[in-house]
């Protein structure tokens, strides 16, 4: 059920903002109202939806200055896994990730805005999983919601001509991973998830659950 909303979340169905009522979402899905609950609460700790006494449930807002700070806390788990996963770098590291990278390239020729996405989550995860690195893994998880919701709408907010560019730049970065140097590739990655950013930040598309941050 969490991950229907979830779901539901990131492909923009159900809005920043909007009310989440429990027994229409439980009628509208022919299930009772007690796993809509437990998905609530399971969503709340992804940061995905708030609740509050009286007011019910929406889908959380996120401001400009989330935004940021959400960007600095993925540089710093990111340049930890580029770090990691150089030490640790092999041909079939290589691989794997440049098979996903090939795959992403031919969706964006097409245009398939969806496949795209989902090729730059499982690329990001398939480093994740390369670190080696349990408590990482774990901080991830905690930060799933929100990390998805970051990808899909940097994607999302691609006009089709930059499609292939956004493409293209995981071609540098898996190169700048594969080519050893650390400081090189810790830029590259933090190259990356700035212009995501920006990218969204332009859009507005995740909300804005407060003031622009100064």
């Amino acid at each position: 059920m969490a991950g229907r909303l979830r779901g539901a979340i990131h492909a923009g169905e159900l809005q920043p903002g909007a009310r989440l009522v429990e027994r229409a979402l439980a009628a509208s899905l022919g299930v009772s109202h007690i796993p809509v609950r437990e998905a609530f609460a399971r969503l709340e700790e992804e940061s995905l939806v708030v609740r509050a006494p009286r007011r019910g449930a929406r889908v959380a807002e996120v401001s400009p200055q989330t935004l940021a700070e959400l960007s600095e806390i993925r540089v710093v788990l990111e340049r930890l896994v580029v770090r990691r996963v150089q030490a640790a770098w092999s041909p079939e590291a290589e691989t794997a990730l440049r098979g996903i990278v090939d795959e992403m390239l031919a969706a964006a020729a097409t245009g398939d805005v969806t496949a795209v996405y989902e090729l730059d989550w499982r690329f990001h995860e398939t480093l994740w999983r390369l670190a080696d690195h349990q408590i990482l893994l774990e901080v991830v998880a905690q930060m799933r919601g929100r990390i998805e919701r970051f990808l899909r709408v940097a994607t999302l907010a691609l006009p089709p001509d930059a499609l292939r560019v956004h493409a293209e730049a995981h071609v540098g970065l898996l190169e700048a991973i594969a080519g050893g140097s650390r400081s090189r590739a810790e830029r590259a990655m933090e190259r990356h998830i700035s212009v995501a950013a920006r990218r969204i930040a332009r859009t507005g598309e995740l909300g804005d659950d407060g003031p622009p941050a100064r």
